[in-house]
Protein backbone atom coordinates (compact mmCIF):
# COMPACT_ATOMS: atom_id res chain seq x y z
CA UNK A 1 0.00 0.00 0.00
CA UNK A 2 1.59 3.38 -0.94
CA UNK A 3 2.19 5.72 1.82
CA UNK A 4 -0.44 8.54 1.13
CA UNK A 5 -3.12 6.19 0.92
CA UNK A 6 -2.34 3.74 3.81
CA UNK A 7 -2.38 7.45 5.79
CA UNK A 8 -5.74 8.45 4.61
CA UNK A 9 -7.00 5.33 5.45
CA UNK A 10 -6.05 5.06 9.03
CA UNK A 11 -7.13 9.12 9.28
CA UNK A 12 -9.99 6.79 7.82
CA UNK A 13 -10.00 5.25 11.09
CA UNK A 14 -9.88 8.35 13.12
CA UNK A 15 -12.73 9.81 11.61
CA UNK A 16 -14.60 6.64 11.77
CA UNK A 17 -14.45 6.78 15.79
CA UNK A 18 -14.43 10.35 16.33
CA UNK A 19 -17.62 10.75 14.20
CA UNK A 20 -19.80 7.97 16.51
CA UNK A 21 -18.92 9.75 19.57
CA UNK A 22 -19.33 13.37 18.63
CA UNK A 23 -23.16 12.47 20.11
CA UNK A 24 -21.48 11.32 23.68
CA UNK A 25 -18.95 14.16 23.67
CA UNK A 26 -21.57 17.51 23.30
CA UNK A 27 -24.73 15.55 24.18
CA UNK A 28 -25.53 17.95 27.45
CA UNK A 29 -25.35 20.78 25.29
CA UNK A 30 -27.40 18.70 22.60
CA UNK A 31 -30.31 18.03 25.31
CA UNK A 32 -30.10 21.58 26.65
CA UNK A 33 -30.83 23.06 22.65
CA UNK A 34 -33.45 20.43 22.19
CA UNK A 35 -35.43 21.18 25.32
CA UNK A 36 -34.56 17.31 27.04
CA UNK A 37 -34.34 17.85 30.57
CA UNK A 38 -31.56 14.95 30.91
CA UNK A 39 -28.29 14.24 28.25
CA UNK A 40 -29.84 10.50 29.62
CA UNK A 41 -32.97 11.05 28.12
CA UNK A 42 -30.93 12.28 24.35
CA UNK A 43 -28.77 9.07 24.69
CA UNK A 44 -31.27 6.54 23.48
CA UNK A 45 -31.26 8.64 20.02
CA UNK A 46 -27.72 7.30 19.18
CA UNK A 47 -28.63 3.82 19.39
CA UNK A 48 -29.60 3.74 15.59
CA UNK A 49 -26.20 4.78 14.52
CA UNK A 50 -24.55 2.21 16.54
CA UNK A 51 -26.90 -0.70 15.32
CA UNK A 52 -25.97 0.24 12.12
CA UNK A 53 -22.06 0.35 12.80
CA UNK A 54 -22.57 -3.43 13.33
CA UNK A 55 -25.55 -4.71 10.92
CA UNK A 56 -24.02 -2.53 8.04
CA UNK A 57 -20.70 -4.09 8.14
CA UNK A 58 -22.63 -7.34 6.48
CA UNK A 59 -23.35 -5.92 2.90
CA UNK A 60 -20.34 -3.27 3.70
CA UNK A 61 -17.84 -6.57 3.53
CA UNK A 62 -19.91 -8.28 1.00
CA UNK A 63 -19.37 -5.43 -1.14
CA UNK A 64 -15.95 -5.07 -0.07
CA UNK A 65 -14.95 -8.31 -1.41
CA UNK A 66 -16.92 -8.32 -4.46
CA UNK A 67 -17.21 -4.88 -5.90
CA UNK A 68 -13.54 -3.78 -4.48
CA UNK A 69 -11.99 -2.31 -1.42
CA UNK A 70 -10.97 0.99 -2.98
CA UNK A 71 -14.44 2.43 -4.09
CA UNK A 72 -16.03 0.84 -1.05
CA UNK A 73 -13.55 3.60 0.91
CA UNK A 74 -14.36 6.60 -1.02
CA UNK A 75 -18.38 6.26 -0.58
CA UNK A 76 -17.24 5.80 3.50
CA UNK A 77 -15.38 9.52 2.91
CA UNK A 78 -17.86 11.16 1.31
CA UNK A 79 -20.65 9.42 2.81
CA UNK A 80 -19.60 10.09 6.30
CA UNK A 81 -19.02 13.39 5.92
CA UNK A 82 -22.28 14.54 4.23
CA UNK A 83 -24.47 12.35 7.07
CA UNK A 84 -22.24 14.62 9.86
CA UNK A 85 -22.91 17.83 8.09
CA UNK A 86 -26.90 16.37 7.93
CA UNK A 87 -26.93 15.75 11.76
CA UNK A 88 -25.78 19.41 12.19
CA UNK A 89 -28.67 20.57 10.40
CA UNK A 90 -31.56 18.61 12.36
CA UNK A 91 -34.18 20.00 14.53
CA UNK A 92 -35.50 17.49 16.97
CA UNK A 93 -34.15 14.87 18.35
CA UNK A 94 -36.32 12.29 15.77
CA UNK A 95 -34.38 14.11 13.04
CA UNK A 96 -31.21 13.77 14.86
CA UNK A 97 -31.48 9.65 15.46
CA UNK A 98 -32.61 9.41 11.82
CA UNK A 99 -29.77 11.30 10.61
CA UNK A 100 -27.44 9.86 13.35
CA UNK A 101 -28.39 5.92 12.20
CA UNK A 102 -27.68 7.04 8.11
CA UNK A 103 -24.02 8.16 9.55
CA UNK A 104 -23.72 4.58 11.32
CA UNK A 105 -24.72 3.00 7.97
CA UNK A 106 -21.82 4.70 6.44
CA UNK A 107 -19.41 4.00 9.23
CA UNK A 108 -19.80 0.37 9.06
CA UNK A 109 -17.80 0.38 5.71
CA UNK A 110 -14.09 1.13 7.73
CA UNK A 111 -13.78 -1.83 9.51
CA UNK A 112 -14.37 -4.83 7.11
CA UNK A 113 -12.96 -2.83 3.98
CA UNK A 114 -10.58 -0.74 5.45
CA UNK A 115 -8.76 -2.46 7.82
CA UNK A 116 -8.33 -5.84 5.25
CA UNK A 117 -7.41 -3.56 2.32
CA UNK A 118 -4.31 -1.77 4.73
CA UNK A 119 -3.15 -5.50 5.45
CA UNK A 120 -3.41 -7.51 2.69
CA UNK A 121 -0.08 -7.12 1.70
CA UNK A 122 1.60 -6.10 4.80
CA UNK A 123 4.83 -8.30 5.39
CA UNK A 124 3.99 -7.41 9.72
CA UNK A 125 0.20 -7.26 9.74
CA UNK A 126 0.10 -7.31 13.44
CA UNK A 127 2.49 -3.74 13.82
CA UNK A 128 0.27 -2.55 10.65
CA UNK A 129 -3.19 -3.33 12.82
CA UNK A 130 -1.86 -2.16 16.13
CA UNK A 131 -0.72 1.09 14.03
CA UNK A 132 -3.90 1.31 12.56
CA UNK A 133 -5.96 0.73 16.06
CA UNK A 134 -3.68 3.89 17.26
CA UNK A 135 -4.72 6.23 14.71
CA UNK A 136 -8.57 4.88 15.33
CA UNK A 137 -8.42 5.51 18.97
CA UNK A 138 -6.72 9.03 18.71
CA UNK A 139 -9.87 9.78 16.99
CA UNK A 140 -11.45 8.88 20.04
CA UNK A 141 -9.04 11.26 21.56
CA UNK A 142 -10.05 14.20 19.63
CA UNK A 143 -13.86 13.67 19.77
CA UNK A 144 -13.12 14.42 23.52
CA UNK A 145 -10.39 17.28 22.74
CA UNK A 146 -12.02 18.84 19.50
CA UNK A 147 -15.57 18.53 20.11
CA UNK A 148 -15.18 20.18 23.77
CA UNK A 149 -13.49 22.94 22.37
CA UNK A 150 -15.95 23.71 19.39
CA UNK A 151 -18.99 22.90 21.34
CA UNK A 152 -17.75 25.52 23.81
CA UNK A 153 -16.17 28.03 20.75
CA UNK A 154 -19.29 27.70 18.18
CA UNK A 155 -21.91 25.25 19.14
CA UNK A 156 -22.54 21.45 18.98
CA UNK A 157 -23.95 22.09 15.31
CA UNK A 158 -20.19 23.27 14.06
CA UNK A 159 -18.52 19.86 15.98
CA UNK A 160 -20.15 17.80 13.20
CA UNK A 161 -19.51 20.51 10.58
CA UNK A 162 -15.91 20.36 10.64
CA UNK A 163 -14.85 16.94 10.81
CA UNK A 164 -17.79 16.26 8.34
CA UNK A 165 -15.50 18.92 5.92
CA UNK A 166 -12.48 16.76 6.64
CA UNK A 167 -14.21 13.74 5.63
CA UNK A 168 -15.40 14.95 2.34
CA UNK A 169 -11.87 16.15 1.42
CA UNK A 170 -10.02 13.21 2.45
CA UNK A 171 -12.20 11.34 -0.17
CA UNK A 172 -11.53 13.00 -2.76
CA UNK A 173 -7.63 12.66 -1.81
CA UNK A 174 -7.92 8.71 -1.69
CA UNK A 175 -10.19 8.55 -4.83
CA UNK A 176 -6.76 10.78 -6.50
CA UNK A 177 -4.15 8.82 -5.20
CA UNK A 178 -5.39 5.10 -4.29
CA UNK A 179 -4.05 2.55 -6.97
CA UNK A 180 -7.02 1.07 -8.89
CA UNK A 181 -7.48 -2.65 -7.81
CA UNK A 182 -6.46 -4.95 -10.44
CA UNK A 183 -9.21 -7.16 -9.48
CA UNK A 184 -11.88 -7.54 -6.14
CA UNK A 185 -10.45 -9.81 -3.41
CA UNK A 186 -13.04 -12.88 -4.43
CA UNK A 187 -11.64 -13.39 -7.76
CA UNK A 188 -8.27 -13.85 -6.47
CA UNK A 189 -6.70 -17.07 -5.88
CA UNK A 190 -6.75 -18.12 -2.26
CA UNK A 191 -3.09 -18.68 -0.79
CA UNK A 192 -4.24 -19.10 2.75
CA UNK A 193 -4.89 -22.75 4.47
CA UNK A 194 -8.25 -23.85 5.52
CA UNK A 195 -8.98 -25.23 9.35
CA UNK A 196 -10.98 -28.81 9.79
CA UNK A 197 -15.21 -27.61 9.91
CA UNK A 198 -15.26 -28.17 13.57
CA UNK A 199 -11.62 -25.69 14.27
CA UNK A 200 -13.05 -23.51 11.95
CA UNK A 201 -16.36 -22.89 13.77
CA UNK A 202 -15.22 -22.87 17.57
CA UNK A 203 -12.65 -20.42 16.50
CA UNK A 204 -15.15 -18.24 14.93
CA UNK A 205 -17.56 -18.81 17.92
CA UNK A 206 -14.61 -17.57 19.93
CA UNK A 207 -13.87 -14.73 17.73
CA UNK A 208 -17.31 -13.38 17.81
CA UNK A 209 -17.72 -13.66 21.62
CA UNK A 210 -14.88 -11.88 22.35
CA UNK A 211 -15.42 -9.20 19.86
CA UNK A 212 -18.69 -8.75 21.40
CA UNK A 213 -17.55 -8.42 25.25
CA UNK A 214 -14.77 -6.38 23.62
CA UNK A 215 -17.20 -4.10 21.72
CA UNK A 216 -19.74 -3.99 24.77
CA UNK A 217 -16.56 -2.35 26.99
CA UNK A 218 -15.32 -0.11 24.30
CA UNK A 219 -19.10 1.04 23.45
CA UNK A 220 -20.10 1.72 27.05
CA UNK A 221 -16.75 3.36 28.22
CA UNK A 222 -16.23 5.44 25.27
CA UNK A 223 -19.89 7.03 25.57
CA UNK A 224 -20.11 6.93 29.39
CA UNK A 225 -16.74 8.41 29.87
CA UNK A 226 -17.52 12.11 29.48
CA UNK A 227 -20.27 12.05 32.17
CA UNK A 228 -18.23 9.54 34.56
CA UNK A 229 -15.49 11.88 34.56
CA UNK A 230 -17.69 14.97 35.32
CA UNK A 231 -19.11 12.78 37.80
CA UNK A 232 -16.29 11.82 39.44
CA UNK A 233 -13.91 14.70 39.41
CA UNK A 234 -17.24 16.89 40.60
CA UNK A 235 -15.73 19.90 42.45
CA UNK A 236 -12.31 19.12 41.57
CA UNK A 237 -12.62 19.90 37.55
CA UNK A 238 -15.76 22.20 36.01
CA UNK A 239 -14.21 23.74 32.82
CA UNK A 240 -15.79 21.89 29.73
CA UNK A 241 -12.17 22.62 28.44
CA UNK A 242 -10.29 21.09 30.71
CA UNK A 243 -13.03 18.30 31.06
CA UNK A 244 -12.14 17.51 27.51
CA UNK A 245 -8.72 17.88 27.53
CA UNK A 246 -8.19 15.43 30.69
CA UNK A 247 -10.69 12.96 28.82
CA UNK A 248 -8.27 13.10 25.93
CA UNK A 249 -5.35 12.67 27.69
CA UNK A 250 -6.69 9.32 28.76
CA UNK A 251 -7.38 8.49 24.87
CA UNK A 252 -4.07 9.10 24.22
CA UNK A 253 -2.48 7.07 26.41
CA UNK A 254 -4.33 4.30 26.50
CA UNK A 255 -3.79 4.39 22.64
CA UNK A 256 -0.55 3.67 22.63
CA UNK A 257 -1.52 0.23 24.37
CA UNK A 258 -2.47 -1.04 20.67
CA UNK A 259 0.56 0.01 19.45
CA UNK A 260 2.09 -1.79 21.74
CA UNK A 261 0.05 -4.27 21.70
CA UNK A 262 0.21 -4.93 17.97
CA UNK A 263 4.28 -5.59 17.62
CA UNK A 264 3.44 -8.45 20.54
CA UNK A 265 1.52 -9.97 18.05
CA UNK A 266 4.13 -10.48 15.29
CA UNK A 267 6.16 -12.31 18.06
CA UNK A 268 4.03 -14.11 20.42
CA UNK A 269 0.53 -16.29 20.14
CA UNK A 270 -2.55 -14.72 20.68
CA UNK A 271 -4.23 -17.03 22.82
CA UNK A 272 -1.67 -16.16 26.02
CA UNK A 273 -1.10 -12.64 25.11
CA UNK A 274 -5.13 -12.31 24.88
CA UNK A 275 -5.72 -13.66 28.42
CA UNK A 276 -3.49 -11.69 29.90
CA UNK A 277 -4.81 -8.23 28.60
CA UNK A 278 -8.46 -9.23 29.71
CA UNK A 279 -7.25 -10.68 33.22
CA UNK A 280 -5.62 -7.00 33.84
CA UNK A 281 -8.88 -5.65 32.44
CA UNK A 282 -10.79 -6.99 35.42
CA UNK A 283 -8.55 -5.49 37.47
CA UNK A 284 -8.72 -2.10 36.39
CA UNK A 285 -12.63 -2.10 36.34
CA UNK A 286 -12.65 -3.55 39.86
CA UNK A 287 -10.37 -0.44 41.04
CA UNK A 288 -11.92 1.89 39.05
CA UNK A 289 -15.07 0.76 40.90
CA UNK A 290 -14.46 1.46 44.30
CA UNK A 291 -12.42 4.74 43.44
CA UNK A 292 -13.00 8.34 43.06
CA UNK A 293 -11.22 11.84 42.33
CA UNK A 294 -7.88 11.62 40.99
CA UNK A 295 -7.24 7.70 42.37
CA UNK A 296 -10.51 7.31 39.71
CA UNK A 297 -8.38 9.21 37.13
CA UNK A 298 -5.66 6.81 37.45
CA UNK A 299 -7.51 4.32 37.10
CA UNK A 300 -9.14 5.07 34.29
CA UNK A 301 -6.21 5.54 32.17
CA UNK A 302 -5.81 1.97 33.59
CA UNK A 303 -8.70 0.28 31.89
CA UNK A 304 -8.71 1.93 29.01
CA UNK A 305 -5.40 0.63 28.25
CA UNK A 306 -6.66 -2.95 28.83
CA UNK A 307 -10.20 -2.22 26.90
CA UNK A 308 -7.74 -0.73 23.85
CA UNK A 309 -5.52 -3.06 24.07
CA UNK A 310 -7.62 -6.01 23.69
CA UNK A 311 -8.55 -4.58 20.16
CA UNK A 312 -6.50 -5.66 18.43
CA UNK A 313 -6.94 -9.56 18.70
CA UNK A 314 -10.14 -9.88 16.44
CA UNK A 315 -8.75 -8.05 13.49
CA UNK A 316 -5.21 -10.71 13.57
CA UNK A 317 -7.23 -13.47 14.06
CA UNK A 318 -9.11 -12.78 10.56
CA UNK A 319 -5.86 -11.71 9.37
CA UNK A 320 -4.46 -14.96 10.48
CA UNK A 321 -6.61 -17.38 9.66
CA UNK A 322 -8.86 -16.11 7.20
CA UNK A 323 -7.83 -15.97 3.60
CA UNK A 324 -7.86 -12.18 2.01
CA UNK A 325 -10.09 -13.03 -0.62
CA UNK A 326 -13.55 -13.49 1.57
CA UNK A 327 -11.61 -11.38 5.04
CA UNK A 328 -14.18 -8.58 3.79
CA UNK A 329 -17.49 -10.51 4.81
CA UNK A 330 -15.97 -12.57 7.64
CA UNK A 331 -14.94 -9.22 9.35
CA UNK A 332 -18.53 -7.82 8.23
CA UNK A 333 -20.17 -10.97 9.64
CA UNK A 334 -18.08 -10.79 13.17
CA UNK A 335 -18.93 -7.03 13.39
CA UNK A 336 -22.36 -7.20 12.54
CA UNK A 337 -22.77 -9.56 15.33
CA UNK A 338 -20.90 -8.40 17.95
CA UNK A 339 -21.30 -4.51 17.47
CA UNK A 340 -25.36 -5.51 17.03
CA UNK A 341 -25.27 -6.92 20.28
CA UNK A 342 -23.25 -3.75 21.68
CA UNK A 343 -25.34 -1.30 20.30
CA UNK A 344 -28.05 -1.89 22.83
CA UNK A 345 -25.52 -0.94 25.64
CA UNK A 346 -25.32 2.47 24.60
CA UNK A 347 -29.44 2.61 24.22
CA UNK A 348 -29.33 1.46 28.00
CA UNK A 349 -26.43 3.46 29.15
CA UNK A 350 -28.70 6.32 30.23
CA UNK A 351 -31.25 4.24 31.94
CA UNK A 352 -29.05 1.92 33.46
CA UNK A 353 -26.76 4.95 35.12
CA UNK A 354 -30.05 7.09 35.62
CA UNK A 355 -31.40 4.51 38.14
CA UNK A 356 -27.82 2.55 39.15
CA UNK A 357 -25.13 4.92 39.20
CA UNK A 358 -21.98 4.59 37.54
CA UNK A 359 -20.65 2.63 40.40
CA UNK A 360 -22.72 -0.63 39.49
CA UNK A 361 -22.35 -0.13 35.61
CA UNK A 362 -18.88 -0.34 36.50
CA UNK A 363 -19.09 -3.53 38.32
CA UNK A 364 -20.92 -4.99 35.77
CA UNK A 365 -18.00 -4.10 33.21
CA UNK A 366 -15.82 -6.06 35.57
CA UNK A 367 -18.05 -8.86 34.88
CA UNK A 368 -18.36 -8.76 30.97
CA UNK A 369 -14.52 -8.99 31.52
CA UNK A 370 -14.52 -11.83 33.22
CA UNK A 371 -17.08 -13.45 30.70
CA UNK A 372 -14.58 -12.25 27.71
CA UNK A 373 -11.36 -13.72 29.43
CA UNK A 374 -13.18 -17.43 29.96
CA UNK A 375 -13.94 -17.22 26.14
CA UNK A 376 -10.78 -17.01 25.68
CA UNK A 377 -9.50 -20.35 27.11
CA UNK A 378 -11.73 -22.19 24.33
CA UNK A 379 -9.81 -20.62 21.04
CA UNK A 380 -7.18 -23.40 20.16
CA UNK A 381 -4.11 -22.65 20.59
CA UNK A 382 -1.90 -21.81 17.49
CA UNK A 383 0.33 -25.32 17.47
CA UNK A 384 -3.35 -26.82 17.44
CA UNK A 385 -4.16 -24.63 14.57
CA UNK A 386 -0.86 -25.23 12.44
CA UNK A 387 -1.53 -28.98 13.64
CA UNK A 388 -5.30 -29.35 11.96
CA UNK A 389 -5.08 -27.38 9.31
CA UNK A 390 -5.42 -28.25 5.45
CA UNK A 391 -3.61 -26.96 2.21
CA UNK A 392 -6.21 -25.46 0.33
CA UNK A 393 -7.06 -27.08 -3.00
CA UNK A 394 -5.71 -25.59 -6.40
CA UNK A 395 -8.81 -24.32 -8.16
Amino acid sequence: MPMIPALLLNVGHALDHLFLLIFATAVSAIAIDFGVGRWEDMMPYTVGAFLMFGLGSIPAGRLGDLWGRRPMMIVFFLGMGASSIAVALTQTPLQMAMALTVLGIFSAIYHPVGIPLLVQKSSRPGLTIGVNGLAGNLGIALAALVTGFLVAWQGWRVAFIVPGVVSIVCGFLFAWFAPQEQAPSSKKKSSSVQLPKGLAVRTFIVMVGTATTTSLLFNITTNGNTQLLAEKLDGLVTDPSKMGLLLAAVYAIASLAQLVVGRLLDKFPVKPLFFAILFLQIVMFGVASQSSGWAWYVAAIGYMVMVFGSIPFSDTMVVRYIDDSMRSRVSGTRIAISFGISSMAVYLLGPVVKHAGFTQLMLGLTVISALGALMVLFLPGESQMKAHAMPVPEA
